[in-house]
């Protein structure tokens, strides 16, 4: 049975302060590593907070600290490590997700839907491309935190003579507490509509301009319901595992793949 072993990591991050998150977060893991997970997601902008400095605070893809730091916590750790930073590349900034592998090599996902009621969609470039990495024989959708309200791009847009594109959709965020509530519905209702597992975490604590997180970091299977569900503000580390034999035994007794409407995005659609 091929199981996928994937760890949330639910933590307080330090505002603009790479250096001190990489070392909370070194500590925060502990010895975690291959023997006891495949997977590690971190949140959203895991080094720096939910920052729109930019200019300021965007490392240099080719240079940065943050992203070499993933490539070590992946290699010493034996398993992939992800969550997202903010880039500069070619002149232009993104919120990048980054998929860090125990060998060295990297893909990375540029979060396409830029939270315009923090001026983000100003301060960041937006990503064109949907992104599916594979782990453990899983094919998964990389999303970052406001993507999570656009069904149309995360939908399952399998190729001709294919049922589904992939396998779990994984979101990164820093959604802050006021929206909790639509953060967990969000969640649960991709899954239903693409039968597939989500993997979901978010930050916890207060940012420097005052916005609270109340994390709600969610592991929950294609039905909806909930496999790891912690509904408070404090950090934790917590590992689920997800059974592609499960996925596929719950996909054939239950359909509703059959009855999709198929379509595909257009090229260059909302560019």
């Amino acid at each position: 049975m091929s199981e996928l072993r994937t760890t949330l990591v639910q933590c307080d991050l330090r505002w603009e302060d790479p250096e001190a998150n990489c070392r909370m977060l070194e500590e925060t893991l502990g010895d975690l590593g291959g023997a006891e997970t495949d997977l590690i997601v971190l949140p959203e902008m895991f080094a720096t907070g939910f920052t729109m400095n930019s200019r300021e605070m965007a490392e240099p893809m080719a240079d940065s600290a943050s992203v070499a730091w993933l490539q070590d916590q992946a290699r010493r750790r034996g398993c992939v490590i992800t969550g997202s930073v903010a880039v500069v590349e070619d002149g232009d900034y993104f919120n990048r997700l980054v998929w860090a592998r125990p060998d060295g090599s990297l893909v990375h996902y540029d979060k396409r839907h830029l939270f315009r009621m923090a001026g983000e969609h100003e301060r960041y470039a937006m990503g064109h491309e949907r992104v599916i990495v594979e782990l453990k024989g899983f094919r998964l959708l990389l999303s970052v935190c406001y993507d999570l309200r656009f069904p149309v791009w995360l939908r399952q847009q399998p190729a001709p003579g294919e049922h589904f594109e992939y396998d779990a959709l994984l979101c990164v965020a820093n959604w802050p507490a006021p929206r909790r509530h639509p953060w967990r519905v969000l969640l649960q209702a991709r899954a239903v509509e693409n039968l597939c597992p989500v993997i979901g975490v978010n930050r916890v604590g207060e940012d420097a301009k005052g916005m609270a997180y109340a994390g709600d970091s969610m592991l929950v299977d294609a039905k909806g319901e909930p496999l790891i569900d912690e509904p408070r503000d404090t950090p934790f580390v917590r590992t689920g595992r997800l059974s592609l034999d499960e996925l596929a035994a719950f996909r054939e007794k239950f359909p509703a793949w059959r009855d999709a409407d198929h379509f595909a995005l257009a090229d260059g659609v909302g560019s």
